[in-house]
C-alpha cells in the first residue's frame, strides 16, 4: 500500500490512532465530538471515484464498520459520515459520533463554536477506546 503525505490542516487538527488496510485513522482534536477522519493511502486521490472499484468498496467497508462501533461504543443517537473537501483537497471521509444533545445538534458541526482540544489524557483515553473497538473489526473481504 502506497504510503501519503497528510494535507497540513489534517496534519495539524488531528492525532494518528491506527492503520486500517485502506486508509489512516485520524482523531479529530475536539472534546464536543468523537470524530474521526479516514484518509485512503492513494497519492493524489481528492474524490471517491479518483480510487478504483475496489477501494472504493474498502473505503466504505471501513467507514461503515467503524461508524457502526463507534455508534455503540459512545452511544450515539446518530453517525455523520462526509466526504466534502472543500478546505482539504486531500481524499478523506469524516465520521462523526452525534448525541442529541451535542452542541451543535441537529445541525453540522462544521464551522459550529471553536474546536475544545483533548488534554493528552483525554486523547489518550479516546484513542485506546478507538484502538478496542477497531480490534473488532472485519474489515476485509473474506
Amino acid at each position: 500500500m502506497n504510503d501519503i503525505v497528510l494535507d497540513e490542516r489534517l496534519e495539524a487538527d488531528t492525532f494518528p490512532v491506527t492503520e486500517l488496510p485502506l486508509c489512516r485513522v485520524l482523531l479529530m482534536n475536539d472534546t464536543r465530538f468523537t470524530w474521526v477522519i479516514l484518509v485512503p493511502r492513494q497519492p493524489g486521490a481528492s474524490e471517491v471515484f479518483d480510487l478504483d472499484e475496489q477501494s472504493q468498496q474498502q473505503l466504505w467497508r471501513e467507514a461503515s464498520a467503524l461508524g457502526a462501533a463507534m455508534k455503540e461504543a459512545f452511544e450515539g443517537d446518530k453517525i455523520n459520515i462526509a466526504a466534502l473537501g472543500n478546505m482539504v483537497s486531500q481524499l478523506h471521509v469524516h465520521i462523526i459520533v452525534r448525541h442529541k444533545n451535542d452542541a451543535a445538534w441537529p445541525g453540522p458541526v462544521w464551522g459550529f463554536g471553536s474546536a475544545e482540544p483533548y488534554t493528552p489524557d483525554q486523547q489518550a483515553s479516546v484513542r485506546a477506546q478507538l484502538l478496542a473497538e477497531i480490534e473488532s473489526l472485519n474489515l476485509t473481504d473474506n
